[in-house]
């Protein structure tokens, strides 16, 4: 799964890595982003990229009320085009969540230790999810997303079974893009072009991260620090 992660770099900086406008300034760099927070979004939108902040918990348009979205944080990439919360929502919104590192935590009797999986170029990336609309009773609106998870890669298998899908730098337009006609097989057909990044790298960081309070730049330092490095 991914329930927390970093994204380091500021506004202007994702808006040359992604090539989006930016509608919604994100707040800084961001240490230990959590479900229920705001975060920083890429969609497409009029054949152009758009950086906005959103809440990170999917609520779809359809909820009866927006508490869903604590329970709604991933979604499984195996079954994106059979689950009716992510079907329509897979042909015309999907995002890209920036990252360039995310937190698991290994359990060894009773206690829990985080580590902070990053590409080995410590690089920014981009995570598949999906995002939505949701208005309340009077109107309000509210715009979420989910994260999509995958099988572990073989260097994280060890802290969980699962991770995030992280598109592949050359796949972002077109996970991006507008993709007409697509229903029934033929989604999952077009989700088979897509390969996520596998080659990550895993370090121990400080039990900072445990809590969501903690969001500062000791969330990300090596625990195990290398003497010779």
């Amino acid at each position: 799964m991914c329930g927390r992660y970093t994204i380091t770099i500021n506004t202007d900086e994702l808006s040359d890595r992604f090539g989006c406008i930016v509608i919604t300034k994100s707040e800084g760099p961001r240490y230990n982003v959590a479900p229920q927070q705001m975060a920083p979004v890429i969609i497409r939108n009029q054949d152009r990229n758009e950086l906005q902040l959103m809440k990170w918990g999917l609520v779809p348009f359809w909820s009866k009320d927006s508490s869903i979205g604590s329970r709604m944080i991933n979604a499984r990439w195996e079954t994106l085009h059979e689950k009716p919360a992510f079907k329509q929502l897979l042909r015309r919104r999907r995002c890209l969540v920036p990252a360039d590192g995310y937190y698991e935590w290994e359990k060894i009797g009773r206690q829990k230790s985080p580590y902070r999986i990053i590409l080995p170029s410590h690089g920014v990336f981009g995570l598949a999810g999906l995002w939505d609309e949701w208005r309340d009773t009077e109107g309000e609106k509210l715009t979420t997303f989910t994260i999509i998870t995958t099988d572990a890669a073989p260097s994280v298998s060890q802290l969980h079974d699962r991770m995030p899908f992280i598109i592949r730098e050359e796949q972002e337009r077109e996970w991006l893009s507008d993709t007409p006609n697509l229903a029934g097989q033929g989604i999952a057909e077009w989700l088979s072009r897509f390969k996520p990044t596998t080659a990550m790298d895993v370090y121990p960081v400080s039990t900072l991260v445990n809590s969501v309070t903690n969001d500062n730049p000791q969330c990300i330092l090596n625990r195990e620090p290398n003497p010779a490095g």
